[in-house]
């Protein structure tokens, strides 16, 4: 799923290539994306794009009439820019964005996949922080998160609270083990638990880590847009391999749809999380 650096580039460089620019039409190929049905798509088209930005996971394009499009790109969304126009074949496009003028641009969302989550809503500018999936969310964990000692002060564990929207937005299961490392934390440490010198050094952590992916982002994406973006992880993903900070074999927990990524040295204190997957495999 594109977590918080991977929308705010998305968001950055859609900016950058459309602010200003009038919409022709508005099509919804995907009609179960679109959530909502007044104001029409319909009500899009002359107006013009007046900025493309992000909330938490969100991408938010608002017009200069005062319209908002809310997307959730979900886990297999992406948001990309183009120089043709979708053809009839095309059956991963969920929302075309016709863009007036030569060359034929087209924004289109599109989702890969069959479970088709990826949604969309249609909104008045001012009722955006009103509708439910912006109203719910916690802060911004970038670029200025407040304090977490009493932001995650719950009983469980980080890896959990960190990725719960509700709580602070923005993270998921890619840049939370990242974030962790970093802070040189337990993944299973509960935030209740947290000093306060571990809560600052976890707040500094998050910071400078998606601020660094999102540095990163800006020296090597443009449009067009990849559909998986090169992303510069460390820690996730790399079970197997040494740990850049210690040279310690990186290990992980092993979840139905999701992995949990550690150095057992910077951050277990050298203990060893009890992977549920080897626990099956020895019963």
């Amino acid at each position: 799923m594109p977590e918080l650096p991977e929308v705010e580039i998305t968001a950055r460089v859609l900016d950058r290539a459309l602010r200003g620019s009038e919409i022709e039409s508005a099509l919804a190929p995907g009609i179960n994306a679109l959530k909502t049905f007044a104001p029409p798509l319909s009500a899009l088209e002359g107006d013009r794009i007046a900025v493309v930005r992000r909330r938490g996971k969100h991408l938010i394009v608002e017009t200069a009439d005062g319209l908002a499009l809310l997307i959730h790109l979900m886990s297999a969304g992406r948001l990309q820019l183009y120089d043709k126009r979708a053809g009839p074949r095309d059956r991963t496009s969920r929302l075309l964005l016709r863009i007036a003028g030569a060359p034929e641009r087209e924004l289109r969302l599109r989702e890969f996949g069959s479970k088709q989550a990826a949604w969309v809503k249609l909104l008045r500018a001012a009722e955006l922080e009103q509708d439910e999936a912006l109203a719910t969310l916690g802060p911004e964990a970038w670029p200025d998160p407040p304090p977490l000692k009493e932001l995650l002060a719950a009983p469980r564990p980080l890896h959990t609270v960190l990725r719960d929207q509700r709580v602070i937005s923005g993270i998921g299961r890619s840049w939370v083990d990242e974030i962790l490392w970093h802070a040189r934390l337990s993944p299973y440490k509960r935030g209740a638990d947290l000093d306060a010198a571990e809560a600052d050094a976890l707040r500094r952590a998050m910071v400078e880590t998606l601020g660094a992916a999102i540095d990163h982002y800006e020296r090597v994406v443009s449009l067009p847009i990849p559909d998986k973006l090169p992303m510069p992880l460390l820690v996730h993903r790399h079970e197997g391999e040494r740990c850049p900070r210690c040279a310690t074999t990186l290990r992980a927990v092993h979840f139905e749809d999701y992995v949990i990524a550690y150095c057992s040295t910077c951050q277990t204190e050298g203990r060893v999380l009890k992977d549920r997957r080897m626990s099956r495999l020895l019963r």
